[in-house]
C-alpha cells in the first residue's frame, strides 16, 4: 500500500468514527454508570457503549480493508501484527471520563504495517475535532494541518498519566511528575492518553509522560505527533514498541 492509499484509507474511516462519536453523544441520555463493569481492578472499567463502539469499527475496518489484523481493547483477542497491516483501536479512551460525564474521552484508530503506526485517527465528540494523520503526509486538526509547539519546559504546559491500573509504579511517576513541577508552567492529568498526545500535536502542551501504556492508547496518537514534528520515545528514550505494553514520552523535541 502506498502513502497514497493510506491517507484514502482515513478518508474512509472518516465517517465510521464520527458515527461512533454519535453513539458516545447518545450515551449523555443514560445512566452510563449502571452499564459499567470492572476489567480486573476497579480502575479498569468498560461499558457497553466500549463493546458496540469496538464491533462497529471491526466489522466497518474490515469492509476497509479486509487484509488488515485487527486489535482492539476489549476483545480479548491478540493477533499477530508484526507482519503486514493492522489496525489497532481504542473503542472510548478516557473511559472513567466517559463514565462521569468529564467529556474528555475519545475514539482511536490507528493504522500500522509491520508494527510501525503509518496512519492514524483519533476523534473526540465531545469538542467535534478530528485528528488525523499518515506517514509523510502531515498531521491535521479537522482539515486544517498542525504543528508541535516551540516552548522550552519552563514555558510549556506539560499533560501526564498515572497508570492507574498498575499501582506499583505510581511511587516511581509521582517523582518525576514532581520533578517537572516548579520547572515547567503547570501540570495537566486528563485521562487520556491519545488525547494527550492530541493535545501536544497540536501545540497545546509541550510534553506528555506515563509509565505503562497500551498499543491502542498511543498507535494512532503516535503517529499523529511524530507528523506534527514531535518526537514519541519510551521514557528510557527508546523507539516505542507498539506490539506490547510500554513507557512513553512524547515532545516536542525542544522540552526535555
Amino acid at each position: 500500500m502506498t502513502k497514497d492509499l493510506e491517507k484514502e484509507v482515513i478518508e474512509k474511516i472518516i465517517p465510521v468514527i464520527r458515527e461512533c462519536g454519535q453513539m458516545m453523544l447518545k450515551a449523555k441520555e443514560e445512566d452510563i454508570g449502571s452499564k459499567t463493569e470492572e476489567k480486573g481492578s476497579r480502575h479498569n472499567l468498560v461499558t457497553k457503549y466500549d463493546k458496540l463502539i469496538q464491533e462497529k469499527l471491526k466489522k466497518s475496518l474490515s469492509e476497509i480493508m479486509p487484509d488488515a489484523s485487527f486489535l482492539g481493547e476489549e476483545n480479548g483477542e491478540q493477533p499477530d501484527i508484526e507482519k503486514g497491516y493492522a489496525f489497532v483501536v481504542d473503542p472510548i479512551d478516557g473511559t472513567s471520563n466517559f463514565i462521569k460525564g468529564l467529556d474528555t474521552s475519545c475514539i482511536s484508530v490507528g493504522m500500522t504495517y509491520d508494527a510501525k503506526p503509518v496512519a492514524g485517527l483519533i476523534y473526540n465528540p465531545y469538542k467535534d475535532e478530528l485528528f488525523t494523520a499518515a506517514e509523510g503526509k502531515g498531521a491535521y486538526l479537522n482539515g486544517k494541518k498542525i504543528h508541535v509547539n516551540n516552548d522550552a519546559i519552563e514555558d510549556g504546559l506539560v499533560a501526564f498519566g498515572t497508570a492507574p491500573y498498575n499501582p506499583e509504579l505510581s511511587e516511581k511517576m509521582f517523582s518525576m511528575v514532581k520533578s517537572y513541577f516548579g520547572k515547567c508552567l503547570d501540570l495537566r492529568r486528563f485521562g487520556s492518553a491519545a488525547l494527550d498526545m492530541c493535545d501536544l500535536a497540536a501545540g497545546r502542551t509541550c510534553l506528555y509522560i506515563e509509565p505503562l501504556v497500551c498499543p491502542w492508547d498511543v498507535c494512532a496518537g503516535t503517529i499523529i505527533v511524530r507528523e506534527a514534528g514531535g518526537i514519541v520515545t519510551d521514557l528510557d528514550g527508546n523507539e516505542i514498541d507498539i506490539v506490547t505494553k510500554t513507557s512513553i514520552k512524547a515532545s516536542n523535541g525542544v522540552a526535555k
